[in-house]
């Protein structure tokens, strides 16, 4: 079964920085783009950043400028580096996969969207 494993978060001051790093194992897939979302208390999940799997990456305008994702295809890990930050950018941070996996070698390709189980991002003021 794929997972995805989020890792990095924390609790840093405005103006820091702070790298989230999400890596996908288990089982045969294939990614066909990966995004990053975040959930602040009481407001709705947003998406963050994406990453196709040609490196296209599109960020929210809340972040342009400050965020970047990159992935790791060795590693099938992708990282959020985020600069400068702000607390409006606390939140919990979620990956989020799309694209195919097959339960064997012989398999049909299958839908598959997998999400990470979040961290915290806390930024004090």
């Amino acid at each position: 079964q794929v997972q995805l494993v989020e890792s990095g978060g924390g609790l840093v001051q405005a103006g820091e920085s702070l790298k989230l790093s999400c890596a996908a194992s288990g089982g045969i897939f294939s990614i066909n783009a990966m995004d990053w979302y975040r959930q602040a208390p009481g407001k709705q999940r947003e998406l963050v950043a994406t990453l196709t799997a040609g490196g296209t990456a599109n960020y929210a305008d809340s972040v342009k400028g400050r965020f970047t994702i990159a992935g790791d295809n060795a590693k099938r890990t992708v990282y959020l580096q985020m600069n400068n930050l702000k607390a409006e950018d606390t939140a919990v941070y979620y990956c989020n996969g799309t694209g195919r996996y097959f339960r064997s070698a012989y398999d049909r390709p299958r839908f598959l969207e997998v999400w990470g189980q979040g961290t915290l991002v806390t930024v004090s003021s």
